[in-house]
């Protein structure tokens, strides 16, 4: 079984709450219940988590190096600024998917720019909640193609 770390960055505790309009209604336990019922399916073990604190969302990923067999991460604000998130990806040297429920690059200016992006294997975004489950099946894909 493949061991896969699943962090949620900041304010998606909110999920179902903030800005439904542009978030959806579907809360974080919802979502990552469905991400568990498929990984069952792709005989994924998943490790969550969920902070609204960089330091710690850095210590997970830290805690990940020679652990786990790679990253679902949706870094929330983080993805635009964070340096400190995108050099702890870039340093376990893991396959990692970086998803987003909504389409950055269709919302404000700041949006459009992601820092962890050009460490990781690839982004999705736009599709909601079903981006985590797209993003776990990259994953799964990327995982079983030979090296």
């Amino acid at each position: 079984m493949k061991n896969i770390l699943v962090l949620h960055g900041p304010n998606l505790n909110m999920l179902g709450i903030r800005e439904p309009g542009v978030y959806g209604n579907t809360g974080l336990p919802a979502i990552n219940e469905k991400l568990q019922k498929l990984a069952d399916k792709l005989s994924f073990t998943l490790d969550i988590f969920q902070s609204n604190h960089e330091g710690e969302l850095i210590d997970r990923i830290h805690g990940a190096f020679g652990v786990k067999d790679g990253i679902l991460i949706n870094p929330g604000a983080f993805t635009h600024y964070s340096y400190a998130i995108r050099d702890a990806l870039s340093a376990v040297s893991l396959p990692i998917v970086e998803v987003h429920l909504s389409n950055i690059h269709k919302r404000e200016s700041f949006r459009h720019v992601s820092v962890t992006a050009p460490v990781v294997i690839g982004q999705i975004a736009g599709f909601g909640p079903y981006s985590y489950e797209l993003g776990l099946l990259a994953l799964h894909e990327h995982l079983q193609s030979p090296a």
